[in-house]
């Protein structure tokens, strides 16, 4: 598979009155097209900063420090991290989307379902929206009739604003024209395909009567309608990246495993890849196509999901399944605490909490190297990148 997003090296801290946090240290994570990547780990390990870093929304005090986040197009490649801000801001929404774990705080209260989802569209979708528009205008522009001749030379105008906006969806004399109260109601029909869109999104996302949900505020919807109207935004401009943060962490069992068969419904229709960010391992089993599992701001492994959960290798990873609750079974809990991210510790950071810990765990941070094909491992028990030399 060809890669979609290339991180190198990232790095990102965060500045407080305590000290320095080191969120993320060097890290190194790839994302292929069409795929859905797992990014797993406990609170607090950096998930989520990996995320906002990729579509640069880390505020202060925190910063990105250094790295690159190759993003591959079909037409050229951009770091992320280089380009100017108006770039990654046309990329946010468009080419890359995020769904937020509390879909309630990723809504505006004040405007409407239909309002947030056509603002996306009317966004990013400039040139789709003028096509439509004319195809509804040009046969307009052939009636014959009293009322037709006399609006004819409005439409006729309104034409080639239209064919000006296909031609160059950000010419400034287009933006004036918005900006002038008397004329802005030229781009209503515009609006209006918007509108059909947003509806026809609501309906991709499997909520019901969607044209009295465009209408509503989004008080007046459950969780799971939240999450699914905040999927269908993100969804708008047919991103080639969906990032989705603990879509299902505060909706009930039920909504979750139709929100998760949603997102795979979605991923084979519209061929996004996926970053899913979770702290439920079940739930990536579920999902993904591969896990990378992260411990206090670095990679611990990564693998094809079925090889991770059949041979896991690092300590970490080995933790966390068997304090997996299964039938029959006591959950074994992970002894210690997750490092102080203030004060981390010397070497590699699980060392403190790992019962195979050695002397040189203490001293030297273990590399990620790969052990079989695909399947990276950042531990001293395999030194040369080989499975057989585990103790």
């Amino acid at each position: 598979m060809n890669k979609l997003i290339e991180i190198k090296d990232l790095t990102v801290n965060f500045y407080t009155y305590e000290g320095v946090v080191r969120a993320i240290t060097d890290l190194d994570l790839d994302i292929y097209q069409g795929e859905t990547l797992g990014l797993v780990g406990e609170t607090g390990c950096g998930k989520t900063v990996a995320s906002l870093s990729i579509l640069r929304l880390v505020l202060p005090p925190g910063k990105i420090e250094s790295g690159q986040i190759m993003f591959y197009t079909d037409d050229h490649t951009l770091d992320l991290l280089s380009i100017s801000e108006r770039k990654i801001r046309a990329i946010r929404g468009s080419l890359i989307s995020m769904v937020f774990q509390e879909p309630g705080a990723a809504l505006n209260p004040v405007y409407t379902i239909g309002d947030q989802i056509t603002e996306v569209i009317l966004l990013h979708r400039k040139r789709d929206l003028a096509n439509r528009a004319l195809e509804i205008l040009e046969p307009q522009l052939e009636e014959d009739g009293r009322w037709a001749r006399v609006l004819k030379p409005f439409r006729r105008w309104q034409q080639r604003l239209y064919q000006r906006m296909r031609e160059d969806p950000n010419d400034r004399w287009i933006h004036y024209v918005k900006r002038t109260p008397v004329l802005r109601h030229m781009f209503r029909r515009m609006e209006k395909e918007a509108e059909k869109i947003a509806v026809s999104l609501l309906k991709e996302v499997e909520i019901a009567d969607p044209h009295r949900v465009i209408k509503q505020h989004p008080h007046q919807l459950s969780g799971g309608m939240k999450q699914r109207a905040v999927i269908a935004m993100a969804l708008a401009c047919r991103t080639r990246l969906l990032i989705a943060d603990e879509p299902t962490t505060a909706l009930d069992v039920t909504i979750q495993a139709q929100i998760l068969e949603l997102l795979k419904k979605l991923k084979d229709e519209i061929q996004t890849s996926i970053l899913y960010i979770t702290h439920d391992l079940a739930v990536a089993a579920e999902i993904c196509d591969r896990v990378a599992v992260m411990y206090s701001g670095s990679l611990c492994e990564i693998a094809d999901v079925v090889e991770i959960f059949q041979q896991p290798l690092h300590p970490y990873t080995r933790a966390l399944m068997a304090a997996v609750p299964k039938p029959g079974e006591k959950p074994a809990a992970i002894k210690g605490f997750v490092p102080d991210p203030l004060d981390l510790p010397p070497g590699c950071r699980f060392h403190p909490r790992c019962q195979q810990a050695m002397d040189i765990c203490k001293t030297q941070e273990p590399p990620l190297v790969e052990v079989a094909p695909g399947h990276y491992v950042a531990c001293h028990l395999y030194p040369g990148g080989q499975v057989e030399d585990a103790g």
